[in-house]
């Protein structure tokens, strides 16, 4: 069954972290295997019935149109929402004009086996204006560390300290209001748009993942992805999804 809502992929920064590969190539279409993320990401949205993308493009974008084209050879509607300057990290859904319902916006670097229909179907029951695509990491610092007084006396040393956290996978959920949040073709960033909201007390949610998620924003995390979709595509492209033409 085909869904209604409307889906923004963010496609338009320069990938600095992934140079030289990016010098060439914009970040969202770096093969992991033989398939761009980008095509990745947009096969998965057909398996889930979404039918209507936008992918919001910056940095050549002359190239991501030319090779995504109107979405027919993925069974899908694509248009385009293009940056005249670099609008930040969520600037861009600024030129959407008015929102009906809810919108799926993801990063155009993410690699994760998400069900995007769960997670918006959380998003509506929770009622918030929005909701995070969350998962929790585990960091080891190589180093041992330090921590000093005003007068660089040393008060504690931890060997190696390890950390747990809560990250954003770069998958959102937004009501239609997150439109007045936004300035106006004005750059704006994700952590500007969190700040404000909470500063507001508008409701913001948090969707716990605890399945597969990858970024490609650096040469490390690039490897592990090309690496992880080898050895599990399935689970990133069930079978039963259409081939492209």
């Amino acid at each position: 069954m085909n869904r209604t809502e409307r889906v923004v992929i963010l496609a338009g920064g320069k990938g600095h972290r992934l140079r030289p590969f990016t010098w060439v190539l914009p970040k969202p279409l770096v093969p992991i295997g033989e398939l761009s993320i980008l095509e990745i990401v947009i096969r998965q949205l057909h398996y889930f019935g979404f039918t209507r993308i936008t992918l919001a493009v910056g940095y050549r974008a002359d190239l991501v149109m030319a090779v995504m084209g109107d979405g027919h050879r993925f069974h899908v509607e694509i248009d385009y929402s293009i940056e005249e300057k670099p609008l930040g990290t969520i600037g861009p859904l600024s030129r959407l004009g008015k929102l009906e319902e809810t919108v799926l916006v993801i990063n155009g670097d993410t690699l994760t086996d998400l069900n995007y229909v769960d997670f918006l179907e959380y998003h509506k029951k929770q009622g918030g204006i929005a909701t995070i695509a969350a998962t929790h990491r585990h960091t080891t610092v190589d180093f041992g560390t330090l921590t000093c007084d005003e007068n660089y006396r040393v008060i504690s040393f931890f060997e190696k300290p390890s950390f747990d956290y809560i990250v954003s996978m770069g998958v959102y959920a937004f009501s239609p209001d997150i439109l007045n949040w936004i300035p106006q073709d004005e750059p704006f960033w994700f952590d500007n748009l969190m700040e404000n909201l909470l500063k507001a007390g508008e409701p913001v949610h948090t969707y716990p993942f605890r399945g597969r998620w990858l970024d490609i924003g650096r040469l490390e995390d690039y490897e592990k992805a090309v690496e992880e979709f080898d050895q599990n595509r399935f689970a990133y492209l069930p079978d039963m999804l259409p081939e492209t033409d």
